[in-house]
């Protein structure tokens, strides 16, 4: 049973990864592997569950923010989920990981409690950032995400700071820092590129191509190919089919293997679409409704990923129903609790803001 179709991926080319070849500076390009292990029913009933938790999370958040019971900007992750899924499943423990405000998926995969995230949405003392962060500043030391960023292009030059703490450290570990088709274009995401590949640091930098920044399409903003923005630097890159979690991991894996053999950054470009507009408040008229529904039938992530298991693997509805309750009860759940959670006090406007050294 092949789980990995070749179909819409472009790999890097092999002069680049495959062949041991010479930069001008004398590094070597390693040779990594071009798929990821062939997943178990588990797994893949993992994955499923891991997909489904995102939708239904931002799809509740969707509605507190609709009660008024979340504040503030507010971006959706839903149709992008086989993204963060996928590459989160080929990462390693002592990895970090950095994004943009587009990131409750981004806590979710690095294994952030639901709870937390959402008490954090509807600014709860008991949220990760103690209510203060909302949407798009939370963090968690423990799991090593290093948060969501409001500033369009943030997250690579954390990312790269990230990058270089792990090469200091030693420790074996990948930054992987996300970004937006959008933050694409900023400039000190080309700095970040240029000082990546000069001091070959370990950073996956992966570009979430959903085709819209903002309200702009990728077509009329974006010159030439985002994956090969890196080709000046000598860093090699790779575009694919996001709405498939399995090419996703195929990726991730090659990608990750080939930084963390000491090859130096890569950039990984991942094609997906977001359903709703740019944040809670954009009614995403720069669209037709028919270009949505396309998506929503024809390149489903979630509806993808269920027809591998019950056509190709033989996982029954009643085993996807389980899993389905489980998800629904965790979100249910963490409504709850983020409803339930105290308000933080006045004080707190006076905690967090400096550090002693």
């Amino acid at each position: 049973m092949n789980l990995y179709p070749e179909q819409g991926v472009r790999r890097v080319p092999s002069s680049k990864v495959k062949k041991e070849k010479s930069k001008p500076d004398g590094a070597k390009l390693r040779s990594v592997s071009n798929s990821a292990p062939e997943p178990s029913v588990e797994e893949m009933k993992k994955l499923y569950g891991d997909m489904l938790l995102i939708r239904r999370f931002e799809e509740k958040a969707g509605q507190l923010y609709g009660m008024g019971l979340i504040g503030g900007f507010c971006h959706l992750y839903i149709g992008q989920e086989a993204v963060v899924t996928g590459i989160q499943s080929m990462q390693e423990k002592q990895d970090t990981v950095v994004t943009t405000y587009r990131d409750h998926a981004h806590m979710l995969a690095c294994g952030m409690d639901a709870r937390g995230i959402m008490a954090e949405l509807t600014g709860r003392i008991d949220g990760y950032s103690r209510g203060k962060g909302g949407s798009m500043h939370m963090f968690s030391l423990e799991q090593n995400f290093f948060g969501g960023h409001g500033i369009v292009g943030a997250s690579t030059a954390i990312g790269t700071g990230l990058g270089f703490a792990h090469k200091y450290k030693g420790d074996n570990g990948v930054a992987v820092a996300y970004m937006g088709d959008g933050a694409a274009n900023q400039g000190q995401v080309a700095e970040c590129y240029n000082m990546a590949a000069l001091w070959s640091l370990p950073v996956l930098f992966v570009i979430e191509n959903n085709k819209y920044g903002m309200g702009t399409s990728v077509a009329r903003s974006s010159a030439g190919q985002l994956y090969r923005r890196g080709e000046g630097y000598g860093i090699p890159g790779e575009q694919v089919d996001g709405q498939d979690v399995f090419v996703v991991q195929a990726a991730a894996k090659q990608a990750l293997d080939y930084v963390r053999s000491g090859g130096g950054p890569y950039i990984l470009e991942v094609m997906t679409y977001r359903y709703r507009g740019h944040s809670m408040s954009d009614p995403a008229k720069y669209r037709s409704k028919e270009e949505v529904d396309d998506y929503k039938q024809h390149q489903d992530p979630l509806i993808r990923l269920r027809g591998k298991m019950t056509e190709e693997a033989g996982v029954a509805e009643e085993d996807l129903k389980v899993i389905e309750k489980k998800i629904r009860d965790i979100v249910n759940d963490a409504a709850q609790f983020a409803q339930d959670s105290a308000q933080p006090a006045a004080y707190e406007l006076w905690t967090d803001v400096l550090v002693e050294a």
